[in-house]
């Protein structure tokens, strides 16, 4: 005897992440500000720094080959846009929103500079500096740890990246 299709079990609802699906919208504008990237052979990395009422401070996208800078990351280059944009180097009760988990090099900046939160999508096994190889910006030692967020729409960031990467190889 064979199932009828129309007493299958209906697949578990999603839960909605309020946490999450505030980032959503930011995330999407970080995607785009990562395709910024690719004319000039960069990763897509993108970045956005937001003040505390969500406006837009700072934008970046990587920029290593373009400027053959080996410290332009999105995360570098939205943090210098935002900190000139205040007038201080103290970014308290800014969210950075990224498309990579920030390597050691960046989550050493976000930390210095004060930010309150991170939030970033598709995870960097081999570089990442908030949870996959290092935890650097919850490390209990250090003076500030922002909150961080991960994995806000971590497939279409994972899929960014890993289609510039097939296309590379």
């Amino acid at each position: 005897m064979q199932p009828r299709p129309d007493l299958a079990p209906l697949p578990a609802p999603v839960r909605p992440d309020p946490v999450r699906d505030r980032w959503t919208a930011p995330m999407r504008l970080a995607i785009a500000e990562a395709a910024l990237a690719l004319p000039t052979g960069d990763v897509p990395v993108g970045a956005l720094l937001l003040a505390p009422d969500g406006t837009v401070l700072g934008r970046g996208h990587n920029e290593r080959e373009a400027v053959a800078d080996p410290t332009a990351h999105a995360e570098i280059q939205a943090i210098r846009q935002a900190a000139a944009a205040v007038g201080e180097w103290r970014l308290t009760g800014c969210t950075l929103v990224v498309t990579l988990e920030p390597c050691t090099m960046c989550a050493g900046a976000i930390v210095l500079s004060r930010i309150d939160r991170v939030v970033y999508g598709a995870l960097d096994e081999k570089a990442g500096a908030a949870g996959s190889l290092f935890d650097v910006m919850r490390d209990r030692r250090l003076n500030h740890r922002p909150e961080v967020i991960p994995g806000v729409l971590a497939d279409a960031c994972a899929t960014q990246l890993r289609t510039f990467f097939d296309g590379h190889r």
